[in-house]
């Protein structure tokens, strides 16, 4: 398990001892599952408890999790936006929801799809928000928001035809750039940014 998933875990371990006192014991009974990596079973569980006592942020954050580590991406999109209605400045949800948007939009049977654009879009949306809210520093959150202006860039170049369009799928892969130099800020011996860095600057170059 990743330090950034078990983090995540012991977080929702303490949102559990202190919110889940008066609530069922669905909850209680998902967050063992989660801690064992049954995120299905655990599923099972806070959906019976999102179904009890519906808007408890902790349910939903668990539950919105859970879906994305089952690769239930529409539902953990849904969950999360419920729990953002509740608690706005909750970035942890906006990197999530928007780390599944990325997923649906990189998803190979998303090819023909004309919502590819928006999930897109609002992927990097979501990243944005997460960073004005936790900062520059958290560079989980930089890495995530330059690999999707990345995947965009890609994505537009394919349908590049005029001047302007290649300015514009230039400019999202300059925004990709940008924000993995900042990761190499905090950590500047990452060899897998440097490599991104480089590819992304090739794909500049074959557009010019």
């Amino acid at each position: 398990m990743n330090y950034f998933k078990q983090t995540i875990l012991l977080l929702f371990v303490f949102s559990a001892q202190v919110g889940f006192a008066q609530n069922s014991g669905y909850d209680k009974l998902g967050i063992q599952a989660m801690m064992k990596g049954d995120f299905k079973g655990a599923v099972g569980q806070l959906e019976k408890a999102d179904t009890k006592t519906p808007n408890n942020a902790n349910v939903l954050k668990m539950l919105g999790y859970s879906y994305f580590q089952c690769g239930d991406f529409e539902n953990s999109i849904a969950t999360y936006s419920r729990l953002l209605v509740l608690k706005p400045s909750d970035y942890s949800a906006y990197y999530y929801r928007g780390k599944a948007r990325l997923n649906i939009a990189n998803d190979p049977k998303e090819s023909l799809s004309q919502m590819r654009d928006n999930f897109y879009l609002s992927s990097i949306k979501d990243f944005t928000k997460a960073i004005e809210i936790n900062g520059e520093e958290d560079i989980q959150l930089m890495q995530n928001r330059g690999l999707a202006y990345k995947d965009y860039a890609i994505y537009k170049s394919y349908k590049v035809k005029k001047a302007a369009e290649k300015a514009a799928v230039i400019a999202l892969f300059n925004n990709s750039i940008a924000d993995f130099q900042k990761v190499l800020v905090v950590q500047p011996l990452r060899k897998d940014i440097i490599g991104l860095i480089d590819y992304v600057k090739a794909q500049i170059s074959s557009l010019k």
